[in-house]
Order: structure tokens, then sequence, then C-alpha cells
């Protein structure tokens, strides 16, 4: 009876690493959130566990990843491709950066169209973020500060 009970237990446990509330909770965050990646060599796995093979491996500090599901110290987390996997929570923090998608983003010196034009940044350039509104975000790519349009970068823009 107490291995059925344990069964039971694991069943729910594993049914609930979907996203559900309980498993968001531990994490302190409602699931999904934005996160971006701590290392320059960040593994991701096909499973929550060091068992697992690695899928992709990430040379890319401060690439900004959406975290999809929460399971102990594991986060599935979506990359800018949209490739999902798992990543231990110790590759993981909650600075929160951008990267540059589509076409040639423009960095200008104040949030509007006509502002001062200060650099043009290539797809795939990462910067962190101090915020976003109306439509624009605050961008420093390596010391070099600006403002982006929302639409040319994918990251934690809420």
């Amino acid at each position: 009876m107490a291995l059925r009970s344990a069964l039971v237990g694991l069943a729910l446990l594993l049914v609930g690493a979907g996203g559900s509330s309980a498993l968001a909770q531990k994490s302190g965050k409602p699931v999904p959130y934005w996160a971006s990646l701590s290392k320059g060599d960040a593994r991701m796995r096909v499973g929550p566990s060091l068992d697992y093979p690695a899928s992709w491996i990430y040379q890319r500090r401060d690439l900004p990843v959406k975290v999809v599901e929460v399971y102990a110290s594991w986060r599935k987390v979506e990359d800018p491709d949209g490739t999902q996997g798992w990543m231990h929570v110790r590759l993981l923090k909650d600075e929160p950066t951008a990267i540059v998608k589509g076409g040639i983003a423009e960095m200008r010196d104040k949030p509007a169209a006509d502002a001062r034009l200060l650099f043009r940044l290539e797809p795939g350039v990462v910067g962190r973020l101090a915020g976003c509104s109306n439509g624009w975000c605050s961008f420093d790519v390596s010391g070099q500060r600006g403002y982006v349009s929302a639409k040319s970068l994918w990251g934690a823009l809420e």
C-alpha cells in the first residue's frame, strides 16, 4: 500500500511538471518568465537531470531565454529561435536581456524614431534591458546605451 501511495504521488508530480502553479511557486515566479544565461558555456539537456544528454551548448553569456516549466532545480527554457530544453538553475540569472531579431535595429539617443541615431545593431546582438515603455526599450550593449524599438528585440520586454 505504501508503494502504491508513493507511485500515485510520483505520477501526480510528473503530471504537474507541465508548469503547474505549485511548481511555479517553488521558483518564486509565475511561469513563463524571462531569464538570461549566467555562463558562457551552458548546456541545454533533453531532460531535467545531468543523466540526460546535452542537445545544445550555448557559448553566449547573457543570452535571453524564456522559462516555460519548473522542475526542482531545473528549468525548461525556450531560446530566441524557439528551441526548448532543460537547464540547471545555476546556469540562469534574473538579469533582463534581449537579442536583436529580424533586420538591423537602430539605437537612438531618445525613445523616438526621429531621435539622433547612435548605432546600427546587427541581428544577434545581445544587450541588457533597463526597461521598456511606449514601444521603446532602454538597451545597453557593452556600455553603449540608447533606445531600441521593442519590435526589433526578443527577450524580457514585459
